[in-house]
């Protein structure tokens, strides 16, 4: 149903399902083209051979990642639900139990938040979890491995990327009225 400003309604429900759904697809399709570029990063000394099958890792960041996003765009209440939602709908879709997998999202966002502290960057933070769980400190040259850090620049290379991965609350509550 249109409202009288031209939003669509939609419920806490539907919100989670389609953030589910559009996330896996957008996962599942971009993380060969990630996972490539990360292989082929000129910032790496040794190939790093991340298996374009292998995105579990990354599914979870951006899980995490865009679960920090969902209380800044919407109304206490409203965020509670979305993101209980999306839990559900994940794991039903994953095939495993809601709590196994509420708490492994917490483990990811706590991850995210101690790599990435003191900076509250949540995109930064993804892209420096990428780098640690995907353990990529051991393909850089000598320095940036000594000091266990990404290199700057494969860091705002991610950072771009990344951004495609974050959803856009602002574009989805221009079209769309949460009830």
């Amino acid at each position: 149903m249109i409202t009288l400003f031209g939003k669509k309604k939609v419920t806490d429900e539907k919100v989670a399902r389609h953030f589910v759904s559009t996330t896996l697809d957008v996962v599942e399709e971009g993380w060969p083209v990630v996972s490539g570029f990360i292989n082929d990063s000129p910032e790496f000394v040794t190939r790093p051979k991340l298996d374009p099958d292998d995105y579990g890792r990354f599914l979870m960041i951006v899980i995490a990642g865009n679960f920090n996003y969902i209380p800044k765009s919407f109304d206490e209440g409203h965020d509670s639900e979305i993101i209980k939602g999306c839990v559900q709908h994940f794991a039903q879709v994953l095939d495993v139990p809601v709590a196994d997998l509420a708490a492994r999202i917490k483990s990811y966002r706590t991850f995210i938040a101690r790599i990435n502290h003191p900076s509250k960057n949540t995109l930064y933070g993804m892209s420096r979890a990428i780098f640690h769980k995907y353990e990529l400190n051991e393909h850089q040259e000598e320095y940036f491995r000594s000091v266990n850090t990404p290199n700057p620049i494969f860091l705002k290379n991610m950072n771009e990327i990344m951004q495609h991965f974050l959803w856009d609350w602002s574009a989805f509550k221009e079209r769309f009225k949460v009830v």
